[in-house]
């Protein structure tokens, strides 16, 4: 099954689709902290089409985060592949990390949404609010489990209710990025 192509969403209204989603479960990454929790990605659309993503997580009580732009991967397509490309490291950002960002499923209302990638190596689901019910939540273990994903690796990720202010002590140094590389 895990060769077959997923299924993704088709006429994405990308207006609807904005705004600020909390991260409900992933496969661990070494591109976010072991430790982090209250985790979200905030999307505004661009004049010019594109995305800008703000990606935030706490560790140690600090927040840490990474820009980047979204752009549809074929933009000649109503399918919801998209590419979304970070510089890292983000105290210095001049190296381009491009990676997919595919929505499998997002619910009638846009409040909450499946995304994988073609290798199967990541896998998100977020939700508008902080928590997801436990129905809600099987359902998108099943739609994973149906695009050929192992949900065994999805990691729930902790989040606070009310969720943390915008701002707060930052790791303005990166250094949650540089530990990530070594898998901390």
């Amino acid at each position: 099954m895990a060769n077959k192509e997923m299924q993704v969403v088709k006429g994405l209204d990308l207006q609807r689709y904005m705004g600020r989603w909390y991260e409900i479960a992933s496969f661990p990454s070494r591109n976010q902290p072991k430790e982090g929790v209250n985790t979200r990605a905030t999307y505004t659309l661009r004049s010019d089409g594109t995305v800008h993503v703000l990606n935030e997580t706490w560790s140690s009580g600090k927040r840490g985060y990474i820009e980047g732009t979204a752009y549809k991967a074929n933009p000649n397509t109503d399918e919801a592949k998209f590419k979304v490309k970070f510089y890292v490291p983000p105290f210095l950002p001049i190296i381009p990390i491009v990676g997919d960002y595919w929505v499998l499923f997002i619910d009638d209302d846009y409040q909450y949404a499946l995304i994988g990638q073609p290798s199967r190596k990541y896998l998100w689901i977020l939700s508008r609010k902080t928590h997801l019910d436990d129905e809600i939540y099987n359902e998108l273990l099943q739609k994973a489990k149906d695009e050929g994903y192992d949900v065994s690796q999805l990691r729930k990720t902790p989040q606070s209710d009310p969720p943390p202010e915008e701002e707060g002590p930052q790791d303005t140094k990166g250094i949650w990025w540089l530990k990530s590389l070594f898998g901390k």
